[in-house]
């Protein structure tokens, strides 16, 4: 049973990182094309946004891509789960955001590299959504302030108490 859930993440993984790299390879190819065929672009700009891209799909293909024994072509090791929610997940959107940046740029100039700016922007918003969290489990027990909900509950004890 185990071993067909392997085959089913290891089937699953070769097809992902297969359009990946056809999806990376079609959208480079016609920048670079266009580029030099039709309008110029900045190079620089192009080798900057595009690294971390590269280095995510690099990334990627190096766990998610499933290992075979050479003699016996049986699976050894399905990769890990390129399904996978979190940092699998990232990985995959910087790649898209700069997929659509490469085509912004064709459209526009120069001036489709802002919507690069997303990936920070989204991250802050993020990481201000984990700080805020971290604060509401933390904060309240380490300042000594009680959420409103236990203080009217108190309150009500009290009174039976009394009563």
């Amino acid at each position: 049973m185990a071993l067909a859930a392997k085959k089913g993440v290891a089937k699953a993984n070769i097809s992902t990182l297969n359009n990946l790299h056809i999806g990376t390879l079609t959208v480079n190819v016609l920048f670079i094309l266009f580029n030099l065929l039709w309008k110029r672009r900045s190079l620089l700009a192009y080798i900057l946004f595009s690294l971390p891209s590269f280095i995510a799909e690099f990334v990627l293909e190096r766990s998610g891509r499933p290992t075979f024994d050479p003699s016996t072509k049986a699976l050894k090791s399905s990769g890990e789960d390129l399904a996978a929610p979190g940092l699998t997940e990232y990985m995959f959107d910087i790649i898209w955001v700069t997929w659509f940046c490469l085509v912004s740029v064709m459209l526009f100039g120069n001036l489709g590299w802002l919507v690069w700016a997303v990936v920070p922007a989204y991250g802050a918003y993020k990481g201000y959504g984990f700080l805020g969290m971290a604060r509401g489990l933390m904060g309240g027990a380490q300042t000594g302030q009680i959420p409103e909900e236990q203080t009217v509950a108190a309150g009500n004890r009290k009174r039976r108490r009394a009563a």
